[in-house]
């Protein structure tokens, strides 16, 4: 697949392979890394594993995806995951074990990624995030997100609602597209003043 590796001053950004099922398993079971994602916390490596293959293996034999692990250079070793899907939203997340937090990698990785998805024509990415965590939201706004709305879903499989800000970043130079799936298909929709 053409996810070509990327490299920043700290970082590399690479495909996930099976010999990082451990590292990923440190990523995924953390309560507090996972408690704002559409996912439970990991219990074994077992599903760490089922996890890698349903949401990397999968992808990587499509022939355009970014889905990385996020490595510090100096030891090649994952400490997260940094994703933008090709589906029509294009959406733009990611996650870092805690004892990585506050320190700019995400933000540095996010750089990196939003810069490779222009070169490669994507015309624009969008970024939700609960308004919960709102240091999520930061990253989203160092990337160059801008904030557009929010909007309440009953948020699955955790099955609770939650209000979502949308962010977006278009890379076409169509500076008033704004993509409103989420608006449209939420019925509590508003605009925040941020």
């Amino acid at each position: 697949m053409n996810t070509p590796a990327l490299e920043t001053e700290r970082l590399i950004l690479r495909k996930f392979t099976e010999n990082d099922i451990e590292a990923l398993f440190l990523i995924l079971k953390d309560e507090e890394v996972n408690k704002f994602l559409p996912w439970y916390p990991v219990k074994s490596l077992e599903e760490t594993k089922k996890f890698y293959e349903e949401r990397y293996a999968s992808k990587y034999v499509q022939s355009q995806g970014y889905a990385y692990a996020i490595c510090l250079k100096e030891n090649d070793f994952p400490v997260g995951y940094i994703k933008v899907d090709m589906e029509e939203h294009h959406d733009f997340g990611y996650g870092l074990r805690k004892e990585f937090w506050q320190k700019g990698i995400a933000t540095e990785a996010g750089k990196a990624v939003v810069e490779q998805v222009k070169k490669d024509g994507l015309p624009y990415i969008t970024a939700t995030h609960d308004k919960n965590n709102p240091r999520s939201g930061n990253v989203m706004k160092k990337v160059g997100m801008k904030y557009c709305y929010s909007f309440e879903e009953q948020w699955q499989p955790k099955d609770f609602p939650v209000i979502f800000r949308m962010y977006q970043l278009n890379l076409d130079g169509n500076a008033d597209f704004v993509y409103r799936k989420y608006w449209n298909e939420s019925e509590n929709h508003f605009v925040e003043q941020l």
